[in-house]
């Protein structure tokens, strides 16, 4: 899904021209605390690019909003320097540098590591053999060792120690071109964050290899069942017949997933990971200058070597149109696919980017307007996909209800000759541009959003680029219409790749088989030397920052509604809320009315129109309804207030009936319902739902397709037309003052003399499990999912502080128990968690919901492992240390700012209470202890009875294997949908 970029328009009233004119970007070179780095002028990021004396890049921005940093340790290797021979092997090794080194993640290392090296030589002895039975006593023999091993191991040590420390987000990916170690730690942790990493690249073990082998296994299959990937994949093919990019893929071949070579991927390492092909990121709080220093320290170690990039030969020019076809359960849709030069090329960059947004802008462009907009298709998008050697250019379009793929493709491509004949207003590049220039204003304030384009710049050209990046806005506003259509007519030939993914079986999937594996010792309550030395590192004191919502938020009032102010004291933006205490529960007809509204035009205006006027002044809007509440949202810059407003206002009030605009909708809505009951994530929602309340459930609470055919314009026309007559609470984060924002409301917002009442409310109960049931839906797929759902007893806040340490010690997480010991120990599942989830409002009841998604061919295994936890929670003294050592930390460094403050207020008053629960849970963590989480367990989900949510293919799990589990029921798409 194409992320929306541009949510606001014109940010200056004054030329482009004249600023960019006075600005300047050139390199410079800078020395502070005793190190030089180089800096890019008028960088609103600031940052900083230091090259250590071994090679290794450093890149630093600071952000001092809240005490957290996001870091990121990037190595220049994926899958495109996979061997031929051994692909998915850079994947591999990213799940392997979480395992530790010989001084953690071992409770031995002298007599772990003769074991290690005994199953290196059997895997080796495995990849060599194809003797199927000869195979299998090897890998009995592979299972064997590795248990033994085990027992010297300590799992998810790694995750302990970030998890110690406050670290939030831990992680990693690999790409073509990457390989990313992610952490959010907390500005107090750096000492401790630097020790850990340093540590963890010296010398990586590969212990554990058979269970995180099989959680590779896993995460393939789930590939296999996911048709979008299999989309991805072929038209990178088609597009790259020579290049990496097409002809290996990140994960790896099956054949290759069955090899794997543990001496293979240490070459690998030991070839890649070394400091000239690697930087350490930081954005956030923390002293540039201290921080360089303690870097520098750590990692002076890492020795450089010359790196070989992957370098290949240009590919040849693709002369004709390619066509490739993929089946599977999910919707039919299409995609067409182009190449376009690298990254590394900023102008072709620059205007591929501007292509891309004149096509799709979520907004203004061709095909939000041409398409979207007019319902000729469900739904079209475009988007550009950059990296080094290559750039793809994607479009993608779903079919209404009738409509052939090809007529999708015709009309995607009809956009594309409007764009190469320049049929669009030149005034819409410089909106782009500044939009762009908006959107770096919103992102200088997010860790997140500095660190992931010096990534890019990194990966790309080693940071060389970033001064390009810095100027990009300025080289966008020298684009011309000219530029535009040159670069389009040169690039987007009948040269491109389309895909037809059409609903049908893949007779190509090949399933990655379930080895024979016994579970192994996680030794989950031990501690390595290394981890003990870590977590006795002083920490800088942090103190948290609560909520006072007497103080933090002030309250005012504009005629009979009440408003929620908060300032913004950071920039020229605002975001305003109506809140509606009415939902879908009180009207089913309301989120089609929204739906509707974004089709039609007033007296004054077409909707092509709106949407660009909206656009022109820096705003955009929505509504959104959900059971209980509906909201509309405004956003832009505070000096298009007034006008932005009154654009909504005028809407809403001014709309007129499009009998052709219901008519296309009420199909294309008809067409989307097909597609959910296709989507097996929406299924098991369904399912979840009538297991939580029954088979009258918020889920299904729709409009039958012949009901929705029934209604009327004059029915939606209607609810919008009052909507703003209803009670509403006025949601304001701004930099107005209060009292002039409540002196200038009602010259664009007038307040009724009295609201109109709200329709009356369906209440949907949640039902008691009193016996074990199995609830299950047919879905074609390799993989198995099961759901735990059980309802327990009302909300209580006394209880908050123990939910939440048992969420982050049993449930949550990697360090938790449920991963430990299902992934780690018995490699079960790629993903699986359980919480005790508590309730939107105060009378509504707690749910405990457990997930795993396996191979079908383990889901007894599953059930059975997940069932073991909740019946008999186990004790790990220091697992729940590590998990409240990292709630605390975690709060410490939590900010909750800007209109957050108001919805935090918001929730605080639906659950009853008038205080930030947060605050009570903090004091309480360390008087919690496991026999608290034990009685907890016993008293709420111990051998109580649970309904089983499963979405499997019935050729893979058979319905009569699932009754042991409890009385089992088959619901249809029609009890689980509502339509």
């Amino acid at each position: 899904m194409k992320t929306p970029k541009l949510l606001l328009g014109l940010l200056l009233s004054f030329s482009l021209n004249i600023l960019f004119a006075q600005t300047k970007f050139e390199w410079k070179t800078g020395t502070s605390g005793g190190y030089t780095y180089r800096y890019v002028t008028n960088d609103p990021m600031k940052a900083r690019f230091y090259k250590l004396k071994n090679g290794l890049t450093v890149i630093l921005s600071e952000n001092h909003k809240e005490p957290r940093i996001q870091t990121l340790i990037p190595t220049r290797a994926g899958s495109n320097t996979d061997p031929r021979t051994n692909t998915g092997l850079a994947h591999y090794l990213e799940h392997m540098l979480f395992k530790g080194t010989d001084k953690f993640g071992s409770l031995d290392w002298a007599k772990e590591k003769p074991l290690l090296d005994k199953i290196d030589d059997l895997y080796e002895q495995y990849n060599k053999t194809t003797d199927s039975t000869k195979r299998k006593a090897i890998y009995k023999e592979i299972d064997r060792v590795s248990g033994e091993a085990a027992n010297f191991a300590i799992a998810n040590e790694y995750d302990k120690l970030m998890a110690s420390m406050g670290a939030q987000g831990t992680n990693a990916f690999t790409s073509f071109e990457q390989t990313v170690y992610t952490e959010d730690i907390p500005s107090n942790a750096i000492d401790r964050f630097l020790t850990v990493q340093a540590e963890r690249f010296r010398h990586p073990i590969l212990r554990i290899f058979h269970t995180e082998l099989e959680a590779v296994y896993e995460e393939k299959n789930r590939g296999l069942d996911n048709d979008g990937r299999k989309v991805f994949e072929n038209y990178y093919n088609a597009l790259f017949p020579t290049h990496n990019y097409g002809q290996q893929t990140t994960i790896g071949t099956v054949e290759h997933l069955k090899n794997p070579s543990l001496i293979e991927i240490r070459k690998f390492y030991d070839k890649y990971y070394v400091p000239n092909n690697m930087a350490i990121i930081f954005a956030g709080d923390f002293n540039s200058d201290v921080l360089i220093k303690k870097i520098d320290e750590k990692f002076a170690y890492m020795q450089p070597k010359p790196v070989e990039e992957y370098n290949p030969a240009p590919e040849k020019p693709l002369t004709a149109v390619q066509t490739r076809e993929v089946f599977g359960p999910t919707p039919e849709n299409v995609t067409i696919a182009y190449r376009l030069p690298g990254a590394v090329d900023e102008k072709n960059k620059v205007l591929a980017t501007l292509t891309d947004e004149i096509m799709s802008n979520s907004a203004a462009g061709l095909i939000d307007l041409n398409l979207n907009k007019q319902q000729k298709i469900l739904g079209g998008s475009s988007t550009v996909q950059a990296q080094k050697d290559y750039s793809v250019w994607v479009l993608s379009g779903r079919p209404k209800q009738g409509q052939t793929l090809d007529q999708v493709k015709d009309l995607l491509l009809s956009q594309v000759e409007i764009l190469k004949k320049g049929q669009f207003d030149e005034r819409l590049i410089k909106s782009i541009v500044n939009n762009y220039k908006l959107n770096q204003i919103q992102g200088l304030e997010n860790n997140n959003s500095r660190a992931y384009p010096l990534l890019s710049s990194f990966i790309i050209s080693k940071g060389e680029n970033w001064l390009s990046n810095v100027s990009s806005l300025d080289a966008m506003s020298k684009i011309t219409k000219k530029d535009i259509v040159d670069f389009a007519n040169k690039y987007l030939l009948e040269n491109y790749v389309v895909i037809y993914k059409r609903k049908g079986k893949d007779e190509s999937i090949k399933k990655v088989e379930k080895p024979a594996i016994t579970p192994v010792e996680t030794n989950r309550d031990k501690q390595s030397e290394f981890l003990k030395t870590v977590n006795d590192m002083p920490m800088a004191d942090i103190k948290p920052v609560w909520l006072d919502f007497k103080k933090d938020i002030k309250k005012g009032k504009v005629g009979k509604a009440e408003v929620l102010y908060v300032q913004n004291t950071d920039n020229e933006l605002f975001r305003l809320g109506f809140r509606f205490k009415m939902g879908t529960y009180h009207n089913k007809l309301l989120s089609l009315a929204a739906q509707y509204l974004q089709f039609l035009g007033t007296d004054k205006y077409t909707a092509e129109q709106l949407s660009q006027e909206f656009y022109s002044v820096a705003s955009s809007y929505n509504i959104q309804s959900s059971g209980e509440y509906t909201t509309l949202r405004l956003s832009g810059l505070q000096e298009n207030f007034n006008k932005s407003l009154a654009l909504v206002e005028h809407v809403l009030k001014n709309c007129k009936a499009d009998e052709a605009a219901l008519t296309a909708l009420k199909e294309r809505i008809i067409k989307s319902r097909a597609d959910s009951k296709l989507n097996k994530g929406a299924i098991m929602q369904g399912l979840m739902n009538y297991a939580q309340y029954g088979a009258k459930n918020p889920f299904n609470n729709q409009l039958s397709n012949e009901e929705l055919k029934a209604v009327k314009s004059e029915d939606l026309l209607k609810i919008l037309h009052e909507l703003l007559s209803y009670e509403h609470t006025v949601i304001y984060y701004g930099p107005q003052l209060l009292a002039a924002f409540e002196a200038n409301l009602p010259k664009v917002h007038p307040i009724p003399a009295s609201f109109i009442p709200f329709p009356e409310k369906i209440d949907f109960k949640q039902i008691a499990q009193e016996k074990n049931q199995v609830f299950f839906a047919d879905y074609d797929m390799v993989q198995s999912e099961i759901s735990w759902v059980r309802n327990t007893v009302p909300y209580n806040p006394a209880q908050t502080p123990t939910i939440d340490v048992f969420n982050n010690y049993f449930g949550g997480g990697m360090a938790s128990i449920v991963f430990q010991t299902i992934r780690e120990s018995k490699a079960l599942a790629y993903s699986t968690y359980a919480y005790y989830n508590t309730p939107s409002k105060k009378g509504e009841k707690y749910s405990l919901v457990g997930y795993i998604g396996s191979q079908a061919d383990k889901l007894n295994d599953a059930v059975a492992a997940m069932n073991e936890l909740l019946n008999n929670i186990p004790d790990a003294e220091k697992t729940l240390e590590v998990a409240k050592k990292n709630m605390k930390k975690t709060y410490d460094t939590e900010r909750i700012t800007q209109d957050g403050i108001i919805y935090s207020f918001l929730s605080a008053q639906e659950h009853g209470i008038e205080y930030d629960e947060r605050q009570k849970t903090y004091d309480a963590i360390d008087s919690i202890h496991f026999s608290d989480l034990k009685k907890f367990a016993d008293e709420n989900l111990a051998n109580k009875p649970y309904t089983y949510c499963i979405v499997a293919s019935e050729k893979q799990v058979k319905p009569d294997d699932l009754k042991k589990y409890g009385e089992f029921k088959k619901l249809t798409l029609e009890e689980l949908f509502g339509y």
